[in-house]
């Protein structure tokens, strides 16, 4: 199936699309599962990603669609994309191509350890 057939097949209508047209996506290493990083997606990155096979997001920040990696070179090729039971999650396991998925330099944004 190309990636037209696969964006035809997907019924956006079913993502419950919050606040802005945004939904969270969490970002897997589809190799160890470990969490590097979430997100938000709305309907123009989750396409963009589908079309590309690598990670686009929305910044509510900077108010922009934005391609993982394009400034740092460390870009995530998507293996796997699920959306949760809900249709309110979107689950992106990736190749993370280069060591960094956290814009502090770090592997994952999860490196705050509480307990």
């Amino acid at each position: 199936m190309n990636n037209e057939e696969i964006t035809k097949k997907i019924d956006f209508s079913k993502i419950q699309w919050q606040n802005h047209g945004l939904v969270p996506a969490i970002v897997q290493d589809y190799k160890d599962g470990a969490i590097l990083m979430v997100a938000f997606m709305n309907k123009e990155s989750f396409e963009k990603t589908l079309e590309t096979k690598e990670t686009y997001f929305y910044s509510r920040s900077r108010n922009e669609l934005w391609h993982k990696g394009h400034k740092s070179g460390d870009v995530q090729k998507v293996k796997e994309l699920y959306y949760d039971c809900d249709n309110d999650t979107i689950l992106v396991k990736v190749e993370q191509i280069g060591e960094v998925a956290c814009h502090t330099g770090s592997r994952s944004c999860f490196f705050n350890r509480v307990v």
